[in-house]
């Protein structure tokens, strides 16, 4: 059953250039999103996996530290930032607080 979903103009114009760019139609577009645009559910799924695996077969004294040292990580990448492991962890190998 279709239906029809109201946007600005603006948004329509800008999905209709993606799905140009991408030799498609706005519908398809826009179902490609839907099922391929993981809940956060399937995201938190996903690390809870990923984190078992890593434990499992890399690194068993994986911590919550280590753990949230790589999302800062991360984050400080996505800012723009080049981050060194001391930025990440103290000397005594615990998580900065910086």
């Amino acid at each position: 059953m279709d239906t029809t979903i109201k946007v600005d103009s603006t948004v329509r114009d800008r999905l209709g250039e993606l799905a140009r760019q991408r030799g498609t139609t706005i519908r398809d577009l826009v179902a490609e999103l839907a099922e391929k645009t993981p809940t956060e559910a399937e995201l938190a799924a996903r690390a809870e996996a990923a984190t078992a695996y890593v434990r499992e077969h890399v690194n068993p004294a994986l911590s919550h530290e280590d753990l949230a040292a790589g999302e800062a990580f991360w984050a400080a990448v996505e800012s723009g930032r080049v981050p060194t492991v001391a930025d990440l962890y103290s000397t005594d190998g615990r998580k900065s607080a910086a």
